[in-house]
């Protein structure tokens, strides 16, 4: 029997395009649904692009009532913390009360699945910088707090008979598509491996580390960093494991180890051949000392199994894609 289509909003983002590329070939059939404010047009590779709102309910009604979907994969959201803090009506505005509508919309249309992207911005800081699933939920910041409400309707509405859904907790998702076809084109991005390939190639002036007093091995805070294909592995994993009529659930997406923010500057300065322009700068408010998956279950529960748990893997793909940016290859995307 031929499987329904699957509905993908933010599509067009850095991961959700990872996730929409794997989709398309495992022979899966995707309508994206993107607004296009960080997303690009050319990042879907698979697929119907629709551009639009997850929270503009007509828009929806016109999408689920003109295709067959069974599953929905919503990852569109603002993830800017610091916004989030000066902000937050907008984050509470897209992330939840946007995740509101479409869940709305989706359970009047039958959908069955839900895969969800949320974050490890829902454990705040954790005690010891390891956080488990059954860890505390403290987010410190709007940004955690609407990823977590938005949990708990899946959470209330799979108990009222709506869809069964995973919920997967992201880390620090780095990398980008091996043979360099998609990659992280986000603007004024703030991750640190892909600030930190931005001044390896010229396009910031240098990047500074912020804290190198933590109590760690060499002063820099520790985390969890996973690949952004081995991430959006995890996502057809749960599928898989949703179509087989798994239990609803919530998983961490980490590898279960970390590296220190001068141990990625270092790998780029390795992948690059040559130093960056370092400052050091104070901590900044908020930034725990060490954020860990504990990501045993992950492993349980879908079988996942990554392939690029490698800081030299990650940093190298990053590299590869921010120097097509840099040298405005044709065939990256990017925004200034």
């Amino acid at each position: 029997m031929k499987n329904r289509k699957i509905l993908v909003s933010g599509g067009a983002g850095y991961i959700g395009s990872h996730v929409v590329r794997q989709l398309g070939a495992a022979g899966e059939s995707v309508v994206t649904l993107d607004n296009l404010c960080t997303g690009f047009e050319a990042a879907v590779t698979s697929g119907e692009l629709v551009v639009g709102d997850t929270g503009d309910e007509a828009l929806l009604e016109r999408v689920f009532t003109a295709h067959d979907i069974d599953t929905v994969m919503h990852f569109a959201a603002h993830t800017i913390v610091p916004e989030s803090v000066a902000d937050p009506l907008k984050y509470y505005r897209n992330n939840t009360a946007s995740s509101r509508t479409l869940l709305e919309v989706a359970q009047r249309h039958g959908v069955r699945h839900i895969v969800f992207s949320s974050t490890a911005a829902v454990y705040g800081i954790p005690a010891g910088g390891r956080a488990s699933e059954d860890s505390p939920n403290e987010p410190i910041n709007p940004y955690g707090t609407s990823k977590l409400m938005t949990e708990w309707m899946l959470r209330d509405l799979a108990a009222a008979g709506g869809p069964s859904y995973v919920a997967l907790r992201y880390f620090n998702v780095a990398g980008c598509e091996p043979t360099g076809t998609i990659g992280q084109s986000t603007p004024k991005a703030t991750l640190l491996v892909k600030v930190a390939c931005e001044a390896a190639t010229g396009r910031r002036p240098g990047i500074a580390i912020y804290g190198t007093d933590y109590p760690t091995p060499d002063g820099t805070g520790l985390r969890d960093y996973i690949h952004v294909e081995d991430l959006a592995t995890a996502h057809l994993d749960a599928l898989a494991y949703l179509r087989d009529g798994g239990e609803s659930s919530v998983l961490n997406c980490g590898y279960g180890h970390g590296y220190s923010v001068r141990e990625v500057l270092a790998a780029v300065e390795r992948a690059n051949g040559q130093s960056l322009n370092i400052s050091e700068e104070p901590r900044r408010a908020g930034d725990p000392p060490e954020l860990i998956a504990v990501a045993d279950r992950i492993r349980d529960v879908l079988g996942w199994t990554p392939q690029f748990d490698d800081l030299d893997t990650i940093v190298r793909t990053s590299l590869a894609w921010e120097r097509k940016i840099a040298a405005q290859d044709s065939s990256a995307y990017w925004s200034d």
